[in-house]
């Protein structure tokens, strides 16, 4: 199965091409879900193969939040607390980030699907969104390492050697099931079928944050499929009107540079009418290859180049593509390596062999980030 998720900067018109790549897919023959906002209703009548849900924030909220207070309600009854009732609790912030995470897990396991065709928020939220269950995770690690669950037998006796309270078993096994959910989600994030269809009127607000967009993406290792590039004045308009010539050579001047990047692009023209019910979601031109094509091999990501031969060093390439040397930036910490490309920011991991080396250097070229690691010799294995 595939999903791909649909994002662009706002007021682009994603939620239309959601909805026009669901149908598409759908009149080919494919079985599709749509996951879409709670208010919105792009078919008001059936159409075959085809299966939208809404998510609803407001009732993910709920129902996580009630079931909270459940596992924990001797916790909350011993410091004094009272649970909320289910009609006091209202949607806080970030809630719908989470509510669109679950129904994407669930998605996933959708019997009788081909294709989740995910109507996601603006571009900048979208890419903290998908990132959100890696950091979570890693946050979930650090402050509730599950080494120290082993001890839980010895809580009551160092409770009161300590005279404080320790933990409850509650928050851990909470934890625990926070992290397994965070799992699942991020797997379909980081799936080989899942891929990002971005969505932009070109014009130079939408250039810069398509360039900051794709930084993020790229930094994150999500794959984008496409680009499509939406409401595009018709020839006929710009023949007829010298106001409308003038939109279209702008459009048509970062449409050559989009296409010129080497991302496939789907162009849309305007139809001088918002597209409404499942006919004019047909009529947009081009609606026929808005169906998302069979998934390519994954590309090579970030790998690492033996170079000690030559130059006696390792060098980890991350492909960055249109970043600037200026908005860059690398702190080693421990064996992790802290990358930050313009408002983005990812804390990973290093492969083992660079954890036995020191950061000497980096260098932006080609659209990736190279940072040079050279052995230290007080880790590294001596040739015999």
């Amino acid at each position: 199965m595939q999903t791909l998720l649909v994002t662009g900067p706002g007021g682009a018109g994603r939620s239309t091409v959601a909805a026009a790549t669901a149908l598409a897919a759908a009149r080919e023959g494919r079985r599709v879900l749509l996951l879409c906002g709670p208010d919105a209703d792009p078919f008001p009548d059936p159409v075959p193969g085809l299966r939208v849900t809404p998510v609803d924030s407001g009732q993910e909220f709920r129902t996580e939040l009630a079931a909270l207070q459940e596992r924990g309600a001797a916790l909350i009854g011993m410091l004094g607390g009272r649970p909320l009732g289910t009609e006091e609790l209202t949607e806080l912030p970030g809630a719908e980030q989470f509510a669109l995470l679950r129904a994407l897990r669930r998605a996933a396991a959708a019997p009788a699907t081909d294709l989740v065709v995910v109507d996601m928020p603006p571009l900048h939220q979208a890419v903290a969104t998908l990132a959100l269950p890696a950091q979570l995770r890693r946050y979930l690690t650090r402050l509730l390492p599950a080494e120290r669950q082993a001890a839980r037998a010895l809580r009551p006796v160092l409770a009161q050697l300590a005279g404080v309270p320790m933990p409850a078993q509650w928050l851990y096994e909470t934890a625990a099931r926070w992290d397994e959910e965070l799992a699942a989600v991020q797997a379909v994030v980081e799936a080989p079928t899942t891929r990002i269809r971005l969505v932009a009127e070109p014009g130079p607000a939408a250039d810069t944050a398509l360039r900051t967009g794709m930084l993020g993406l790229a930094l994150h290792e999500l794959r984008t499929e496409s680009l499509v590039a939406n409401r595009l004045v018709p020839a006929d308009a710009a023949a007829a009107h010298p106001w409308a010539a003038g939109i279209a050579e702008q459009q048509r001047a970062f449409l050559d540079a989009w296409t010129g990047a080497g991302l496939p692009v789907h162009e849309l023209a305007h139809l001088g009418r918002d597209p409404r019910g499942t006919g004019g979601l047909a009529a947009l031109t081009a609606a026929r290859d808005l169906a998302p094509g069979p998934v390519p091999a994954p590309g090579a990501g970030w790998t690492v180049e033996d170079r000690l031969a030559d130059d006696g060093v390792l060098v980890w390439a991350i492909p960055l593509p249109r970043a600037r040397k200026s908005e860059l930036d690398l702190i080693r910490r421990g064996d992790e390596l802290l990358v930050a490309a313009g408002p983005h920011r990812r804390i990973v991991p290093l492969p083992s062999a660079l954890r036995r080396c020191t950061v000497s250097g980096a260098a932006l070229t080609d659209g990736a980030l190279r940072v040079r690691f050279t052995p230290d010799p007080r880790l590294w294995p001596r040739e015999r």
